[in-house]
């Protein structure tokens, strides 16, 4: 099972399904061949032409379902910048190297390799589990998750809980492993802004310049200084890691104490606050003419409980002039912290790994469970790994040498495996 989880993930990564590109259709259909080498039926759909999903259902002791999602795609990445080709999935020093190893076909080999033994030594869980690969996910979930929870909503009936990506990895802070548990993840607001003007010559006194009017509203947007709100998933982070680190936390100044915390700062930075970020700009053809539109596309985050605070700000910073339109708009998940299932969450790692501190944590970005938080399945992120001090998790994420430790994911097959069987699981 430890040497079999590295291979399928590097395996996975020699799959170039690069978002956009070419699909994900050759990953979905080596994983459902996979599935079914261990006696698991795999359904296999697609959404549009190689856009490719497969889910799969294993029954357990208890008809009450749990979902693991995750998905096939990865962002893109330039060859010349790694140190190694990032769909070659190679192993070395002691890692799997290339696109997508923690982000997250790592993720992905760790539940199949728990599967496939599962099969060799005739384990069944204690609950109907539902797997899901999905396409998509670095985009809106469109041809993905969303199109699953649209077309095939009955694949996931009786599932109350998912586990995804973005959480159970360990953070190193003075020596003490933490392991932030998600409960929670920021709602996404893509806007594309239009400033609409007059036409004209560029010598000419300006009318009504559109081209202005959009630069003037995206400063406003971009110089906002949004308000710190402390969200009960974050409050609870805060409170973990002043028991973790025995000293208080101001909550005065949770920036500034972020800065000061290092890489357990790291964990509420980006969650303590909505933000907006201009992305994408586009307008005019000639030098010498003033054109009639210009648009700009504006990344939007917003904590769970405050999107019409957030759209309000939006629209006032703005103006008049400026009208928006959502690319993509999705709430803010949660989960509830004091669940039973978040507990056996802990429990699962702490049993692998002694001198682990698991915490509650929002994640600043986004996943599928904005999609599966449709059906009322409650999403945590859990997807656990043991890393290296001198790995930087976040920096990987969608970054350059992107690589996942080979003891990480072992670490990661034996806590999933310790959920997935335990009594009460």
């Amino acid at each position: 099972m430890g040497n079999e989880v590295s291979l399928i993930c590097s395996d996975l990564i020699r799959f170039d399904t690069t978002n956009p590109g070419s699909g994900e259709r050759h990953a979905a259909e080596h994983v459902a061949g996979l599935l079914a080498e261990a006696g698991v039926e795999p359904v296999v759909f697609e959404s549009a032409r190689h856009r490719t999903s497969v889910v799969a259902r294993i029954p357990g002791d208890s008809p009450e379902a749990l979902l693991i999602h995750g998905h096939l795609d990865v962002v893109p990445a330039e060859p010349a910048d790694w140190r190694v080709h990032p769909f070659s999935g190679e192993i070395a020093d002691g890692c799997v190297w290339g696109r997508g190893a923690v982000d997250m076909k790592g993720t992905l080999s760790m539940t199949l390799a728990l599967v496939r033994d599962w099969a060799r030594r005739g384990v069944r869980p204690r609950r109907d589990l539902v797997l899901a690969f999905l396409a998509d996910e670095e985009a809106s979930g469109e041809y993905g998750a969303h199109y699953a929870v649209r077309r095939h909503r009955e694949l996931f009936d009786g599932c109350t809980e998912a586990i995804g990506e973005s959480g159970g990895y360990s953070v190193e802070v003075r020596g003490t492993r933490i392991y932030p548990v998600a409960v929670g993840e920021r709602g996404t607001a893509w806007m594309r802004l239009t400033a609409r003007g007059v036409a004209g010559h560029g010598s000419r006194p300006p009318v009504d310049n559109a081209v202005a009017e959009l630069c003037h509203a995206l400063s406003r947007l971009a110089s906002h200084r949004w308000p710190v709100r402390l969200t009960p998933g974050v409050a609870a982070l805060i409170t973990s890691l002043e028991e973790i680190l025995g000293e208080s936390i101001d909550r005065d100044r949770l920036e500034q104490e972020a800065e000061r915390l290092g890489r357990a700062g790291t964990l509420f930075a980006a969650q303590i606050r909505n933000s907006a970020n201009p992305t994408m700009l586009e307008a005019g053809y000639k030098v010498n003419v003033v054109p009639g539109t210009a648009t700009a596309h504006v990344d939007g985050r917003f904590l769970p409980g405050h999107r019409e605070e957030f759209l309000e700000t939006v629209d006032r910073l703005l103006g008049p002039k400026v009208t928006r339109e959502f690319v993509n708009l999705e709430d803010a998940p949660w989960a509830p912290l004091d669940s039973p299932f978040f507990e056996r969450l802990r429990a699962a790692i702490v049993a692998e790994d002694p001198a682990a501190r698991p915490v509650p944590y929002v994640m600043s970005g986004g996943t599928d469970a904005k999609a599966f938080a449709a059906l009322g399945i409650r999403g945590y992120g859990f997807a656990p790994l043991m890393l290296t001090p001198d790995l930087d998790y976040f920096g990987m994420f969608h970054g350059v040498d992107e690589r996942v430790p080979v003891e990480g994911l072992e670490f990661g097959v034996r806590v999933l495996d310790r959920l997935l069987t335990s009594p009460g699981a």
